[in-house]
């Protein structure tokens, strides 16, 4: 490595002799100097130095949700140490459940899906976003499955459809998707996970549920909003999940209204949750706080995991 090249005012100059270097053991006269000898400007502050300001690196403020509480993204790597983590508090019931004698095999499995259960719930952040992407990462609209448990179509007529709603809200009633429309439209790109092990990027528009819910006056102290669907399919979700800033009535997809295959007029699009969760062809949604019996969810009524979180 180049040593750095003196400057003119450090060499030495030619005219004058170079002094000698002070031996170790025997201190220069500066040093020798006592404090009552030193000259005053070495020994006061000076008086001319400006005072030193402390500068303080501003704190970005948090990102607020429509309900005003505070809102931080999730990056996949924590989604995944999430999953982890739940896997691994469920597998010993699970494992149990796979190798007990037939009489206690589906006890412990029942046991299993509700700590499952118990487990996402807690794991859940309102706070949380799911990872949204960008158009360049959106999968081609004939690229997203067609995904129905029955039939890909059930026969809408959705020049008369209405949306029903139930239950603990003060303005019960029909309302259009004009009515729907008029409320403030979210787009969001996230990805939309099968539990069949697939999972796709896709862009979907729609109503915050959570404004909806607030616009017919609904409780949303209230535990639950159960849907049904025209197609016989039902479900029901928690509704911390429901009022969650990523979760939308949906009646959009790719800037163009719902096709009949993905669920036209409207459906549930909750990126928080699993696909089975993402109820299409909405005809009812009731906000309650009591499930009816034998509705908690069509799939989840047959073993499926209720919570059903990601």
């Amino acid at each position: 490595m180049t040593d750095k090249p003196q400057s003119r005012d450090d060499q030495p100059a030619e005219s004058e002799p170079q002094e000698s270097a002070t031996p170790r053991d025997e201190a220069p006269e500066t040093q020798r100097t006592s404090d009552n000898e030193r000259p005053k400007a070495l020994i006061e502050p000076r008086t001319d130095e400006k005072p030193h300001i402390e500068v303080r690196e501003e704190v970005p403020r948090p990102r607020l949700g429509p309900a005003g509480e505070e809102i931080r993204d999730v990056t996949p790597r924590d989604r995944r140490r999430i999953n982890r983590r739940e896997l691994l508090k469920l597998a010993p019931v699970i494992a149990l459940g796979a190798f007990a004698i037939p009489k206690l095999q589906q006890p412990l499995l029942n046991t299993g899906l509700h700590f499952s259960d118990w487990t996402a719930g807690k794991l859940f952040g309102p706070r949380r976003l799911e990872p949204t992407y960008s158009n360049s990462k959106v999968a081609p609209f004939d690229k997203f499955p067609y995904n129905y448990y029955d039939v890909v179509d059930p026969g809408v007529d959705l020049a008369s459809w209405t949306l029903t709603v139930e239950g603990l809200v003060k303005r019960p009633g029909d309302y259009t998707l004009q009515q729907i429309q008029s409320l403030p439209k979210q787009v969001q790109n996230t990805r939309h996970v099968c539990v069949e092990g697939w999972d796709v990027v896709g862009n979907f528009g729609g109503v915050r549920a959570s404004d909806f819910l607030r616009w017919v006056g609904a409780d949303l102290t209230a535990r639950f909003l159960e849907v049904e669907c025209a197609d016989e399919y039902y479900e029901s979700i928690d509704m911390e999940t429901i009022l969650h800033p990523q979760t939308i009535f949906c009646y959009e997809m790719y800037g163009r209204p719902l096709d009949r295959g993905h669920g036209a007029p409207l459906g549930l699009r909750m990126p928080t949750k699993l696909g089975y969760k993402q109820a299409k062809y909405l005809n009812t949604v009731r906000v309650t706080n009591v499930l009816k019996p034998g509705m908690r969810g069509y799939w989840e009524d047959q073993g499926y995991d209720w919570y059903g979180g990601l």
